[in-house]
């Protein structure tokens, strides 16, 4: 019988599942306002690019947490 703790989870590996679902969502929703008739708001369109790079940062962060290129 296996213990689910609410540190399981959020481990690094569902954390960096649960960002590339955010920024896959985020990138489908920036292309979708690009194609609309009438644009999203600027200010809107800015804060939403800033959150899908703050992902990408994220995504980089816990991805370096998985998989360090130095030994520890």
């Amino acid at each position: 019988m296996m213990d689910t703790s609410a540190e399981d989870l959020r481990s690094p590996q569902r954390q960096l599942i649960e960002c590339r679902m955010a920024h896959a969502d985020l990138d489908a929703l920036i292309d979708q306002a690009a194609l609309a008739p009438q644009p999203l708001d600027e200010l809107l369109l800015r804060r939403l690019k800033k959150r899908r790079l703050a992902l990408r940062d994220q995504m980089a962060r816990l991805q370096w947490m998985l998989d360090p290129k130095e030994p520890a």
